[in-house]
């Protein structure tokens, strides 16, 4: 008997990592000694205070029952106090934050709220591709919006058609960016705003790298700006700040109405998350800002040693002080994918094709600092002897 599988699963392309996995899979059982620069997985541990809030809340018999859709109050409070000390926003716990079973949850289920089918969704390119899988998934199509390096990798979101922008519902953005470690300034989301506002689209911010920034000048979110509530909801995550991508707890804040329509979306899907990792989490954005700062610097210090060691090699990376990763131009005769597949075959490195984030990111390829420092050399020591 066979079976076959929906349009919505036959129109997704294949999801990028778990490719990469598949061809890493192949190289171990060969026996090759994989150094994996793929994924975006923190090797630094999570920080103790958090795993031993953990521990005491999972033995609270309170915490063993469902817990709430929109997550407990305590958490949503939480999430607040953190917007208000960190970016100067305010925040009310009770209508414009939301629990998440990691912001990947929350991205992908969004459209389903908001969008109906035939609606545009416009989507940045290079990027995260569940901005446009969450799209398809809901009925939706992906407008893309390209990133190119001379814009800084910012939209050109004035350049949209008009027919485009009658259909538009969501404009999703992502800084500082992955796959290309760029940030935008306040002057950029203030025109955004109030471009929004002018066609009456929804700003969907992924701010999943906020804390993740070497330079002295901080990523700011959206929300700090005059009316983006009128417009905006914001995706944040513990996962990078924190090390905590294995604990999937992450949470949606802004527009009251944007924040309930996921709710909906939510209470029909999920049943909520762990109430002992959401009191860990907690603990976690009560963190003293040394510890956070810890973090940083382990990453500074690996991004200064192997942008150095790549530009010897004779390799180009973007320039940028946010996120943990290397965008970096793939050599003259390589498209993305030969290139990455040269790097997996010949060095048992592997990194991700920057096709892989859409068609404007071919000509490059994405290194995560995600891996001690020592690995990191040993990897570009190992591309090194390809001589390009």
């Amino acid at each position: 008997m066979s079976f076959e599988y929906s349009e919505r699963i036959k129109s997704l392309p294949p999801y990028l990592f778990a490719q990469i996995d598949m061809k890493k899979r192949e190289k171990l059982s060969q026996g090759v000694d994989i150094i994996d620069l793929g994924i975006g997985d923190p090797d630094i541990p999570t920080p103790e205070p958090i795993i031993k809030a953990m521990q005491k809340a999972v033995e609270k018999p309170e915490h063993h029952r469902y817990p709430s859709y929109e997550g407990m109050l305590s958490f949503r409070e939480a999430v607040a106090d953190f917007y208000r000390r960190r970016f100067g926003v305010s925040l009310d716990p009770t209508t414009e934050v939301i629990t998440l079973i990691g912001s990947k949850e929350g991205i992908a289920h969004f459209p389903l709220a908001f969008v109906n089918p035939g609606d545009v969704v416009l989507c940045p390119d290079p990027a995260y591709p569940v901005y446009k899988i969450g799209t398809i998934f809901a009925g939706g199509i992906p407008y893309i919006i390209p990133l190119k390096e001379e814009n800084g990798f910012l939209p050109d979101f004035k350049s949209i058609p008009k027919d485009v922008l009658k259909k538009a519902k969501i404009i999703w953005v992502n800084y500082p960016n992955n796959p290309t470690s760029a940030t935008a300034k306040e002057d950029f989301y203030r025109e955004l705003v109030n471009w929004a506002m002018e066609h009456n689209i929804i700003v969907a911010s992924d701010l999943a790298y906020s804390e993740i920034y070497m330079g002295n000048e901080k990523p700011i979110s959206i929300l700090q700006i005059d009316e983006a509530k009128e417009v905006a909801i914001e995706f944040h995550s513990l996962s990078k700040t924190f090390n905590m991508t294995g604990w999937r707890i992450g949470m949606a804040v802004g527009n009251a109405e944007l924040v309930a329509g996921l709710g909906k979306v939510k209470t029909n899907i999920d049943s909520g998350q762990f109430q002992a990792i959401q009191e860990a989490g907690i603990t976690a954005l009560k963190m003293p800002e040394s510890e956070i700062q810890r973090i940083r610097e382990i990453y500074k210090q690996r991004r200064e040693v192997m942008v150095k060691a790549l530009e010897d090699i004779g390799l180009e990376v973007y320039n940028s002080t946010a996120t943990f990763y290397l965008w970096v131009k793939v050599p003259k005769g390589y498209t993305s994918a030969q290139f990455v597949s040269l790097l997996l075959d010949e060095c048992g490195v592997v990194c991700t094709p920057g096709n892989g984030f859409g068609q404007y990111g071919e000509g490059y390829f994405r290194i995560s600092l995600t891996l001690p420092t020592e690995r990191l050399m040993e990897a570009t020591e190992r591309i090194r002897k390809l001589k390009i």
